[in-house]
């Protein structure tokens, strides 16, 4: 069984930095593309960044130049960088995996809190 777990969610003052883990585990899997989405509340959810294990990545236009996608593929995790914080990125932060092998399939980790306050 695959399993996501987030971390490194928390309070920030607007301006501070906050870097979002999500790491794969389990067994019988290889991870094509690993993506991270935020939700709001009464907000609809947003895809802010992906990364594929071949190296290309992607941004929401709210989020370019202040957050970093990137991988340890040797440790199945993938990481977000937050720069720059605002108040609008305040969100539950959910990581999101389309996986092959055996136990392919999409999965969804259990999200983590970001809080951008004074």
């Amino acid at each position: 069984q695959v399993q996501l777990v987030e971390s490194g969610g928390g309070l920030v003052q607007p301006g501070g930095s906050l870097r979002l883990s999500c790491a794969a585990s389990g067994s019988s899997f290889s991870i094509l593309v690993i993506r991270w989405y935020r939700q709001a509340p009464g907000k609809q959810r947003e895809l802010v960044a992906t990364i594929t294990f071949g190296g290309s990545m992607l941004y929401a236009d709210s989020v370019k130049g202040r957050f970093t996608i990137s991988r340890d593929i040797a440790k199945n995790t993938v990481y977000l960088q937050m720069n720059s914080l605002k108040p609008e990125d305040t969100a539950v932060y959910y990581c999101n995996a389309d996986l092959s092998g055996r136990a392919g399939g999409n999965y969804w980790g259990q999200g983590t809190q970001v809080t951008v306050s004074s």
